[in-house]
């Protein structure tokens, strides 16, 4: 399926939010943060929001960039980043074991790409679950256009509180996703919660790593433009994770990090010494380029006004991300496989 272009872009941004608040929208998101004054207690405390309006500001601009799939992935020399991204989410699929007819439940499904291919490759009928309405609209529209709308559905939820019986589904994933949780040990025990006994859940979690020193400036406003470009309410380290899955009930079977020894840097389509033809609109020139697009769209009204300013954190983000994966304290793919146990008392 082809990306959208410069008019689908336009007439997307801001979501479900009235066109005409989206300015006032970008200006609530960007005092939760710590770069305008926020507080991480408030980002957490006001989760849900904030999240929310990240995005709704932002899916146009991942979409227009990226495609279906809003998420980073190891490469191997000679592997494009499309091909990178579809192996990155089949390798989760292989992780879990997951068998043809199986119920899974994608966590924080964005607006679907990964639950369609890993459905296609498996042959399994996956549930995403998403908090933001226009997130799933745009996502059903997918489902049906791929013609997968018979074996993967939506749900509109809070992964903190989701709406599904205990001991529901054959396996549970998250890429990139339970990042935006302000407590880990909750959303875990949630998903712990709707698993049945003996099956797993697999994660690419977005981390700082043990290379992150707390008291260091520089990686304090790394952290901090990450943060505001990702609408996360506060980036947890590799070992923070470990230790809340094992406090849910996990098992763990295993965990790495996998930015480790890729031969191929997972920024790299961030870098601005970067320049790529198959990932163009990523690139530096790329991003240059949407810049100035989305400047004239709102400059003639066709982009609801606050549409640079959204554009302008998600270039912040763009270089504490590559600034952070260059010094290693920072990683999108901390991955981990855990096992429910057939009892609490295994």
């Amino acid at each position: 399926m082809s990306k959208p272009g410069a008019m689908d872009l336009a007439s997307g941004l801001g979501g479900k939010i009235d066109k005409d608040e989206v300015l006032s929208a970008v200006d609530k998101y960007e005092k939760y943060h710590v770069c305008y004054g926020g507080d991480e207690e408030e980002r957490k405390a006001n989760y849900s929001d904030m999240v929310n309006k990240y995005y709704d500001l932002v899916t146009s601009f991942y979409e227009f960039g990226w495609g279906e799939s809003f998420h980073f992935a190891a490469r191997w020399k000679g592997e494009s980043l499309r091909e990178s991204i579809k192996r990155h989410e089949h390798f989760l699929a292989l992780q879990l074991g997951l068998k043809p007819g199986q119920k899974v439940l994608d966590v924080g499904c964005g607006i679907g790409g990964p639950l369609r291919e890993i459905s296609r490759f498996s042959s399994t009928l996956v549930t995403g679950l998403n908090n933001n309405e226009y997130q799933i609209a745009r996502g059903k529209e997918l489902n049906r256009v791929a013609g997968v709308d018979k074996a993967c559905d939506f749900v509109k939820a809070d992964f903190m509180k989701m709406p599904f019986p205990e001991n529901t589904f054959d396996a549970v994933y998250a890429i990139e996703a339970t990042c935006h949780a302000p407590d880990a040990y909750g959303c875990y025990k949630e998903i712990y919660r709707v698993l049945k006994p003996g099956q797993y859940f697999a994660a690419y979690e977005w981390c700082m790593t043990d290379s992150f020193d707390p008291n260091n400036r520089e990686h304090q406003k790394i952290k901090a433009e990450i943060e505001i470009g990702d609408g996360l309410p506060d980036i947890r380290l590799t070992g923070k994770c470990l230790e809340a899955l094992k406090q849910a009930g996990f098992e763990v079977i295993w965990e790495k990090d996998l930015a480790v020894g890729s031969p191929v840097p997972w920024y790299l389509p961030l870098d601005k010494s970067h320049f790529s033809l198959t990932s163009f609109r990523l690139t530096a020139v790329g991003r240059l380029i949407t810049k100035n697009m989305v400047k004239a769209l709102e400059f003639v009204g066709v982009a609801p006004k606050g549409s640079q300013r959204v554009q302008n954190f998600l270039e912040q983000a763009a270089e504490g991300l590559v600034e952070g994966g260059k010094k290693e304290i920072f990683t999108p793919m901390y991955f981990f496989l855990v096992r429910k146990p057939l009892s609490d008392n295994q």
